[in-house]
């Protein structure tokens, strides 16, 4: 391939062509992505890691699921709930699923307030955020006791073949990891934007540029990410 210096008239910086350009860009004290920071863009290269992680946990529950030869415990069964009496199933798993869902709802409108500057709202709404999600953490826990007192193991189950309980602690745990590591980053930038911190431009853990609210974009496309995944746990996992 040609490495030629491409210039453009308006413009006095050149570049090179080829792979030599490729490796100047990264190499050089500019921004790879000319339109995206560094730190939106770290965070991007961090959730595609992260999504072949959970694909392959994914991928192994469903090849251990199809190959085994014990019948695989009903999750209608498993993770029903006893109320006034009825017999619900998944009905723990649905409100679970309910509040994470409108947790991007408030996580969206907070990225919103954050580039309008209106710290107050951006704040209350990242806590509004971190509630729904320390109350999916708490439903979370409650499930994983119930299913313990239940007899369920990494190593077997009372209902069937004992790969389910591996795979569901592996899987739903590695993701509760994630949404308790973002209810912690949001209560902390959450507090950082009421105090003001990124309109007077106080140094400190993720504050050192004036109006530098793009860090609350930042924690809301982890956050989406989390949400995601659990969209996709909740449909091969439990409904299945």
């Amino acid at each position: 391939m040609a490495e030629t210096l491409l210039t453009d008239p308006g413009q006095s910086p050149a570049r090179l062509e080829g792979w030599r350009g490729i490796a100047a860009d990264w190499a050089s004290d500019q921004r790879a992505f000319k339109n995206v920071s560094w730190g939106k863009a770290m965070m991007w290269i961090f959730l595609l890691s992260d999504t072949f992680i959970f694909s392959c946990f994914l991928l192994s529950y469903m090849t251990a699921r199809m190959s085994t030869t014990v019948p695989w415990p009903n999750p209608s069964e498993v993770f029903a709930l006893n109320i006034a009496g009825k017999h619900i199933p998944l009905i723990l798993i649905a409100i679970m699923t309910f509040i994470l869902i409108s947790s991007s709802g408030t996580m969206a409108m907070a990225v919103n307030f954050g580039y309008r500057r209106d710290r107050v709202r951006t704040a209350i709404l990242m806590l509004v955020t971190a509630a729904f999600g320390a109350t999916f953490v708490g439903m979370q826990a409650f499930e994983w006791t119930k299913l313990i007192m239940e007899g369920v193991r990494p190593w077997g189950n009372p209902w069937g073949a004992p790969q389910f309980g591996a795979s569901f602690f592996m899987i739903t745990g590695f993701h509760g990891t994630h949404v308790t590591i973002g209810v912690i980053f949001l209560i902390a930038i959450a507090r950082k934007v009421f105090r003001g911190d990124f309109d007077v431009e106080r140094r400190g853990f993720f504050t050192s540029r004036k109006g530098y609210y793009e860090i609350v974009e930042i924690t809301g496309l982890y956050w989406h990410f989390v949400d995601l995944v659990w969209v996709f746990i909740f449909a091969f996992f439990y409904l299945w």
